[in-house]
């Protein structure tokens, strides 16, 4: 891409924009080489990139790339022989460190949330957990070879330690003895030249033996090695000479581990800069609220309310463009300060961020193009030391974009023909144009000249476009409107600001017929336009109007369903309760009866007594199904070991037995009941019928049944209390049970989560909410079944 380019659009302050959002050097460095490239698929991958970092961070925050470092110049002096020193060596290990962290957080997220770019990456990097292990045990956090680093070392230091000792019980032996007191500036021990000195008066030189290392800035000091201590000193000496020799045989072992792994690192450092400047972009885009754009190859431009992303959100006016579908230029009018350059640049500029793998500050939807160059001519560049007039400035512009563009080019061109003669310039615009609409670039350009507008409305392919101004107020608004050609109004401003009427009217008489009759036209169109957005918003605040109600109206509607069968199944319930009780008080009688006849020696027959019992159950009242059976068809005949579904339940199942004419024996998961044979459906036969003796839980559901509404798991691990909750949901669910308590109180909450998280995917679950004060509060989770 042509840096002259780059420059007149800007490009290089998004680029500082994006090094603001690199977390180290690494990513600010990659940030500083990233240029607009014109290969499609690979710009495609660019914006994949990018969009996985921004999902990444909506869902799991900033990516950790704390502690990782520019290590690449320590490497290259590690892999041509030289030693490395302890801050070098550290900063290696905590880039191993950084490395490992991060791929294991984006592991983690592409668990959850597939991003096969970034873990395509990641999985690449190395994990030397041995080479970082050996320099943490020999380099703290200081950076500070440890004693343990070697036996050798250790033994050095605590013999250092233990002269170092002596020395200062020597000195300050010397220092409480009061002869020596009065010759001493202060009571104190230093060091000067690495060796344990004391500060003696200047006058006492004489009287105090051994050796000058050192005076003050005013030669009242001087600071001594007593000859008590010269021979202790140089031990010290001797010991510390050993200790930076055992240091730099140690730093040189580390040194050669990690040449041993440069390429390797070299690598790794390699995947953390382009991983670092894909968050960066991320950040970028969560700065600018910017959206991924659509790409395509074949010169389509669609923005729609782009945003210049160097102007602040609070006064950019937002750009709604279209080119290269029915035209491929637009001709831009209007006054001067109204917004064309930035509206030229905008379109530039968002382009380059695209083709960079940037994120676009417009809204979704909106598409652009991979160009294989983008061309502008922005701006007065007349020089004085070249003798180029503006005229001359800009004509050399356009001469090198003659020549070098293509079909596949994008051009901008400001102020097209200006500079000159009014009617040469217009005349040479019109030229250029042509030209560049036959080589079948997209191109936009803005001028002043009129003969431009009656240009684009007469060739094919190219539009008007004007920005938008406030006759009222004397101000622009900033507004592209593509098809509507820009008005000079001159005269409107002129009579505003208080100009003479006389000579306004003068200055009317002097404009040609024809001018007049565009320029009454270019008014009709923008009154007309006018009128048709105020009638288009209208249209859409009575579409949102529609769709508001439409939405209050299906809310109602499902909520009177969902109240309609609440009092249904309360009605249901209460008839089965008075059904039951009717039962168990004609089960009582029938055992009396019984009894009775046992007393009487036959006086009451047994048949006679199933007879009543069978009467008292089919005098049970026939209730509402919850589900809405399909029209019967021909009841196909049920067999021993057909596989079915129970029409009223939605489950499937096989039969295991025919009970009675009326009645089979259906298997269902573990349970087993007994469901009348019209209540079947026929799905298909199994190959084999189940054994007789298969261990089975059968389940025989008659009115007379206990149906608990609560379930008490305290005191269950999980495990158990998801086998008790099954078993009790499914008879609740064959029982016509609404409402359910689940009681797993307080504790730590583990229970409660656990079964939250299972009744989430239960088929029988329609809701479940934590329990109100007067429920249970948060020991009890409270379930609505379907």
């Amino acid at each position: 891409m042509n840096q002259k380019i780059i420059k007149t659009l800007e490009y290089a302050k998004i680029l500082h924009k994006l090094a603001h959002h690199a977390a180290t050097s690494l990513g600010k460095d990659a940030v500083q080489h990233l240029e607009p490239i014109g290969d499609f698929e690979l710009v495609k991958l660019r914006l994949q990139a990018t969009d996985e970092a921004v999902n990444v961070e909506r869902l799991k925050g900033n990516a950790p790339f704390g502690g990782i470092r520019d290590i690449r110049s320590s490497l290259h002096r590690a892999r041509i022989g030289g030693m490395l020193n302890p801050a070098e060596l550290l900063d290696i290990s905590t880039t191993m460190f950084g490395t490992r962290r991060l791929k294991r957080f984006i592991l983690a997220v592409h668990e959850e949330y597939s991003i096969p770019m970034l873990k395509g990456q990641v999985e690449l990097l190395t994990e030397n957990k041995s080479l970082e292990d050996k320099i943490n045990s020999c380099i703290d956090e200081n950076a500070v070879v440890v004693d343990s680093a070697s036996i050798e070392l250790g033994r050095v230091r605590s013999e250092l330690r233990t002269g170092e000792s002596r020395v200062r019980e020597r000195l300050e032996q010397m220092l409480r003895n009061s002869s020596i007191q009065k010759m001493l500036q202060d009571v104190l021990i230093t060091i000067r030249n690495d060796r344990y000195v004391i500060p003696v008066k200047s006058e006492y030189r004489s009287n105090f033996g051994g050796m000058v290392h050192d005076q003050s800035a005013s030669g009242a000091t001087l600071y001594i090695e007593p000859d008590a201590i010269v021979q202790l000193n140089n031990k010290i000496r001797e010991l510390k000479f050993k200790e930076e020799a055992e240091i730099e045989k140690i730093l040189r072992a580390l040194t050669a581990l990690v040449a041993e792994q440069v390429d390797v690192l070299v690598y790794d450092v390699d995947q953390l800069a382009e991983l670092d400047f894909t968050f960066a972009k991320a950040g970028l885009a969560r700065e600018l609220k910017a959206t991924m754009p659509r790409l395509n190859d074949r010169g389509f431009i669609k923005i729609k309310r782009g945003r210049h992303p160097l102007i602040a959100a609070d006064i950019v006016v937002p750009l709604d463009l279209e080119l290269g579908n029915d035209f491929t230029q637009i001709i831009v009018t209007g006054p001067n300060t109204g917004g064309k350059t930035v509206s030229l640049k905008t379109v530039g500029l968002l382009s380059l961020m695209a083709m960079s793998g940037l994120f676009v500050p417009a809204e979704e939807g909106s598409q652009l193009c991979v160009f294989d160059a983008i061309y502008a001519d922005i701006g007065d560049e007349q020089s004085i030391e070249q003798n180029l007039s503006t005229f001359s400035s800009h004509m050399t512009n356009i001469i090198s974009i003659l020549r070098d563009m293509t079909p596949k080019s994008l051009v901008l061109l400001d102020e097209l023909g200006a500079g000159t003669d009014p009617a040469e310039g217009s005349a040479l615009a019109i030229s250029i144009l042509d030209y560049i609409h036959q080589i079948g670039c997209r191109i936009i350009a803005t001028t002043h000249y009129s003969e431009l507008k009656a240009y684009a409305y007469q060739t094919r392919g190219t539009i008007n476009a004007s920005m938008e101004f406030d006759i009222q107020t004397l101000s622009p608004t900033y507004r592209l409107l593509v098809g509507v050609p820009g008005r000079s109004n001159a005269f409107a401003i002129a009579e505003r600001l208080g100009l003479s009427r006389r000579i306004i009217e003068h200055a009317r008489t002097q404009v040609g017929e024809e001018e007049k009759r565009v320029e009454s036209m270019i008014a009709s169109l923008e009154e007309n336009r006018l009128i048709a957005e105020a009638e288009r918003e209208s249209a859409e605040r009575l579409r949102r109007e529609a769709e508001e109600m439409r939405r209050t109206l299906e809310a109602q509607q499902q909520k009177f369903d969902e109240q309609r069968d609440k009092l249904l199944e309360k009605a249901e319930r209460d008839a089965r309760e008075a059904v039951a009780k009717a039962r168990r008080e004609a089960d009582e009688v029938i055992a009396d009866l019984r009894r009775m006849a046992q007393e009487e020696a036959g006086g009451v027959k047994d048949h006679r007594l199933v007879e009543a019992k069978r009467r008292l159950d089919q005098a049970a009242p026939e209730l509402r199904e919850k589900q809405v059976r399909a029209a019967k068809k021909r009841p196909e005949r049920i067999e021993a070991g057909d596989e079915v579904r129970v029409v009223s339940l939605g489950q499937k199942g096989h039969v295991v037995e025919i009970v009675s004419a009326t009645e089979a024996t259906v298997q269902l998961g573990i349970m087993k009941m007994k469901v009348e044979i019209a209540n079947l459906e026929k799905i298909g036969s199994t190959a084999q019928k189940k054994p007789a003796h298969q261990v089975a839980t059968t389940v025989k559901r008659t009115r007379d049944d206990s149906i608990r509404m609560e379930l008490d798991m305290r005191g269950l691990n999980m495990e158990e209390a998801l086998i008790e909750a099954d078993r009790f949901l499914d008879e609740s669910f064959l029982g016509n049970l609404g409402q359910v308590y689940l009681i797993h109180g307080k504790g730590t909450g583990v229970l409660r989560t656990g079964m939250q998280e299972y009744l989430r995917r239960h088929k029988h679950v329609k809701s479940y909410r934590m329990g109100n004060y007067n429920e249970g509060g948060a020991g009890v989770t409270v379930v609505e079944l379907k």
